[in-house]
């Protein structure tokens, strides 16, 4: 049996006739940019974050930029994030002229370390990003905690957290095809319950301006078109079975996996399971191992952000190690809702043999 990592196509055979009549119905609207689609799943979205408002945007990375904007975050500013995260969690921030800076992470759970984020922190820090890695809930309450008895926000990075609700002061969420919840193409939200930060937000994702065409802030262009927005909005009431299952198979994998060669993380607390990932110090050849056997196998992420060239002036020598660890050891076994409990089995029996 053949496994792979991710198959896109067996979700698009589950949802099409909604997708096709979603699409359908903006065809026949006849208006490509906002409309009722995008304003319906702002609604929706919003709702299932338990917050007052979602505002849609191109793509994750872009979320993170104009999120911190609205609260504030710009040039001169400090910005402390996971240093184990993707590219795009620092390239949104240095969007909007901040500098990252990165802390390390738990090595139990690989979300950020509330006591490395507190270390990092200067006169000129002004935010934290959290990172909801792999689909688990960053340690919220003490870095909230210490958001506020150090006068700064927090904007969480939920790209992967479909179904968790906010706690921070907004959150950026991505809809890239492979989330738990994925558009057919890049797109975004920014999710906040503060009046003024969303209407910051609204007018940053198109060019500054007020519904007026006046500009007020300088800004480009960010808008989540009107077809991801319909794709997104049919898409979304499958949402929670979709985690559902991704819960139960990660279950699966924990309880089998507790006695193999390998190292799991703790999948306790609030989790969306968008990934299933454990620890081999030997990972290349237990990649290699399970791809004879037919499992197919990523990593996610095999730098830590301050080992990619372009970002190398983030590195902090003795003050990162748990991530540095963790992006050589770390490997993503198969998990999403369209994977059978056969081809889950597999993977099991691969990789304890």
């Amino acid at each position: 049996m053949t496994v792979p990592f991710r198959d896109l196509r067996r979700e698009a055979r589950e949802v099409e006739s909604v997708v096709r009549a979603a699409f359908d119905a903006v065809l026949a609207g006849g208006r490509f940019i906002g409309g009722e689609p995008v304003a319906d799943f702002e609604r929706a979205f919003a709702a299932v974050c338990g917050a007052e408002h979602a505002i849609g945007v191109g793509s994750g990375t872009e979320a993170i930029a104009v999120g911190l904007r609205a609260l504030g975050v710009g040039p001169g500013d400090e910005v402390v994030t996971a240093a184990n995260t993707c590219v795009p969690t620092v390239a949104g921030i240095a969007l909007t002229g901040a500098t990252p800076v990165l802390a390390d992470v738990d090595p139990h759970t690989l979300t950020l370390s509330t006591e490395s984020a507190a270390a990092a922190l200067t006169p000129r820090t002004r935010a934290l990003v959290p990172v909801h890695l792999y689909g688990r809930r960053a340690p919220m309450a003490e870095l909230m905690a210490l958001a506020r008895d150090r006068g700064l926000v927090v904007l969480e990075d939920a790209a992967q957290g479909h179904g968790l609700r906010l706690t921070g002061d907004a959150a950026a969420f991505s809809f890239y095809p492979t989330k738990n919840l994925g558009a057919l193409g890049d797109a975004g939200a920014v999710v906040t319950s503060d009046a003024d930060v969303a209407g910051v937000a609204r007018r940053l994702r198109e060019y500054g301006q007020t519904p007026d065409r006046i500009a007020h802030l300088r800004a480009g262009q960010s808008r989540l078109d009107t077809l991801q927005a319909a794709v997104l909005l049919a898409k979304l009431p499958s949402l929670a079975q979709w985690n559902a299952r991704r819960r139960a198979l990660a279950e699966q994998y924990t309880q089998a996996l507790a006695d193999a060669p390998v190292t799991l993380l703790n999948e306790s607390g609030e989790h969306v399971h968008h990934l299933f990932v454990v620890r081999s110090s030997g990972r290349d050849a237990l990649r290699d191992a399970l791809r004879r056997a037919g499992v197919e196998t990523l990593v996610h992420y095999p730098l830590a952000v301050h080992h990619h060239p372009a970002w190398r002036e983030l590195g902090r020598p003795g003050a990162l190690d748990e991530s540095e660890r963790a992006a050589a050891e770390v490997v993503s076994l198969p998990l999403y809702p369209q994977l059978t409990d056969e081809e889950a089995d597999a993977v099991i029996s691969a990789l304890r043999a």
